[in-house]
Formats: structure tokens, C-alpha cells, sequence
């Protein structure tokens, strides 16, 4: 039987706060820490789906920066194959309003507090990943 392949896209939400840097913490009704993240619609594009999915998940319009793009499969059902698209994504507002459907709540976290709350080690890499490009970069 060929496998169900599906596609999402997200973002490492960054923001700057007086006391440094944080990152957007989002617990899901499930009760896993991740990243904002959702399933491609027809005819969006990869940063078009990431957007979006930050949007109606947090409420946070986000400028998104395409140079960093990490990508990691997974299986999350038996004869399923998951390809979850990330990239860096700055928040200039910190205000976040949780869609009640799939997000239990939003927090953010220091490089370390985010570190220690992330529930798979997949997304701690992903973070450590985004922390050191945005360094690099000289956003941080």
C-alpha cells in the first residue's frame, strides 16, 4: 500500500522583549510544546501556509524569513510519512490570542526555558538550529 504523505509548514516565532529575546511556546490542546505549525491548503505556498497556520493559531502576524528552512519527517500514524517545513519567524506585536480548537495556551521563553519545555528532541534541534542562524545573522 503507498504511504499517505502530508506536508505542513511553521515557524520559530522570535520576538524581542526589554529583558532579550524570546520564543513562542505553543502548547496544544494534546499537551505537547511545539512550534505554531498546520497542514498546506491548495494553492498556498510553503511561507503562505506558515502565515497563515501562525495566524489563526496565535493571532500573530509575523514577518517570516525564508533563508532558514529546516525540514523534518516524520510518521505521526502507521502508513503516514510527515514533512513539517520550518522557518525563523519575527513577531514585531506580543500580544497572542490562542485558537481555542487546537491550542491550549501560548507563552514566551527565553533560549533555555524554551529548551527545557519543547516535548520532542526534534524541536529542540530545530530551536538550537534557528537560535544559532539568527545569531549568525545578527538578529539576536
Amino acid at each position: 500500500m503507498e504511504p499517505i504523505y502530508e506536508k505542513s509548514c511553521g515557524a520559530v516565532v522570535w520576538a524581542r522583549f526589554a529583558d532579550g529575546v524570546r520564543y513562542l511556546m505553543v502548547q496544544m490542546r494534546k499537551g505537547h510544546v511545539d512550534f505554531a505549525k498546520g497542514h498546506m491548503e491548495p494553492g498556498e505556498n510553503e511561507l503562505q501556509t506558515a502565515a497563515r497556520e501562525i495566524w489563526e493559531e496565535t493571532g500573530l502576524i509575523v514577518e517570516l524569513d525564508p533563508s532558514f528552512r529546516v525540514v523534518t519527517t516524520y510518521s505521526p500514524y502507521p502508513g503516514c510519512i510527515k514533512d513539517v517545513v520550518y522557518f525563523t519567524a519575527r513577531a514585531g506585536d506580543t500580544e497572542t490570542t490562542p485558537q481555542p480548537s487546537e491550542i491550549q495556551s501560548l507563552h514566551w521563553a527565553t533560549l533555555e526555558e524554551a529548551r527545557a519545555q519543547l516535548t520532542y528532541d526534534s524541536a529542540r534541534d530545530i530551536l538550537d538550529q534557528a537560535a544559532r542562524y539568527l545569531l549568525a545573522a545578527g538578529e539576536i
